[in-house]
């Protein structure tokens, strides 16, 4: 059975608090948006406290095109990336010995904040010494559901490949997308949550040849789930500036109506009581779609504590934001066959389902 050996994180060098970025947005703002005193209060409403950004607010002042953006993400990727393998394959809390890039058999790069061919992953092994047989499997546009779709993919593969070992990377680099020309509410809202972050996860199948320092997390089983006609639920406007964010204000009822029936059938095929959950690995796209979770499947907020910290203290971070969550469990879990749950959603509209049980 496939198993999460090791995660890492990395965050950008810019550190802002909540309140600076309010204050930047509304001078950027003003007498751009009707009510914009109202609308700000989403700063303060989300909870948010820090996030972290890979270019200093100032950046924003100026305009930046399609190409100076996608430069940047392309650089930044990399650089930030081959940090976030090294600190993966060498830390010591989950493993015994440090484990080579060269004995990595595939590698899963997540994401959709920038684009580049050949891949973020070709360029990250010009930089790092991988076998020249690797495996690489690129995933773009899954947005925040990524994380947790990039481990489902490296548990299909490790299913078929049992002793061979996996490396899921995430990066996005949300603050690259920001319009500074754009005065409508999505964008407002965005500005108020999504941040910069990069993580990436070591996945391995039952024969593959780790040692691990203490208990970790076994995949049991996954599922995903896709919604149709809902394009416009969330994703990106492609324009000739760069990306612009669609952001529907229905996401919060959409998950407290939608995503019950699928995890609770998704539970019922695990054969496994969701009264069995003890660890609910969330990723928080905000204040209200953490509530939403709470609703749809009748927890209580110990339950989303930990995604609600990972969110106050770095925002919605799209699709490594999950492995964030899943890190701060990994550091502190010691309870052998307790069951964890590893839920996103993103563009599609669609959702992603790990079931976890942590074993020696």
């Amino acid at each position: 059975m496939p198993k999460v050996v090791s995660v890492s994180t990395y965050k950008p060098p810019y550190t802002l608090h909540q309140h600076e970025i309010e204050q930047f947005t509304k001078a950027l703002f003003q007498n751009k948006i009707p009510q914009l005193e109202r609308l700000l209060k989403v700063f303060e409403n989300g909870e948010i406290k820090t996030r972290h950004f890979c270019v200093p607010l100032e950046w924003h002042k100026e305009d930046h095109t399609f190409e100076e953006r996608n430069q940047l993400y392309i650089q930044l990727s990399v650089d930030y990336s081959v940090k976030a393998i090294q600190s993966c394959l060498q830390n010591e809390l989950y493993l015994k010995r440090p484990i080579s890039t060269e004995e990595i058999d595939a590698i899963f790069f997540v994401s959709s904040t920038g684009i580049s061919t050949p891949s973020i992953d070709a360029r990250i092994m010009n930089k790092l010494k991988f076998s020249d047989r690797i495996k690489r499997l690129p995933i773009w546009g899954l947005g925040c559901v990524g994380g947790a779709s990039g481990i489902s993919r490296a548990y299909d593969y490790c299913l078929a490949h049992p002793k061979e070992k996996v490396l899921v990377i995430c990066v996005e680099l949300c603050s690259l997308t920001f319009q500074r020309n754009d005065f409508s509410k999505s964008n407002l809202i965005g500005a108020s949550l999504f941040a910069d972050g990069v993580a990436c996860a070591l996945i391995c199948g039952d024969e593959a040849k780790v040692e691990n320092r203490k208990t970790v997390p076994y995949i049991i089983q996954t599922a995903s789930k896709w919604m149709p006609n809902s394009e416009n639920v969330m994703g990106w406007d492609v324009r000739n500036d760069g990306f612009h964010v669609i952001f529907s204000k229905s996401i919060p009822t959409i998950i407290s109506n939608w995503l019950g029936p699928f995890i609770h059938s998704f539970f019922k095929e695990a054969g496994i009581s969701l009264n069995d959950l003890e660890h609910f690995i969330a990723h928080p796209g905000g204040k209200k779609v953490l509530l939403a979770y709470e609703e749809a499947l009748n927890l209580s907020d110990k339950h989303t504590a930990i995604s609600r910290k990972i969110l106050q203290q770095n925002g919605n971070m799209s699709s490594p934001t999950v492995l964030y969550v899943l890190d701060e469990y990994m550091k502190t879990i010691e309870k052998d066959e307790s069951y964890g749950l590893i839920v996103a959603l993103g563009p599609g509209f669609s959702g992603e389902a790990v079931l976890l049980q942590w074993r020696d």
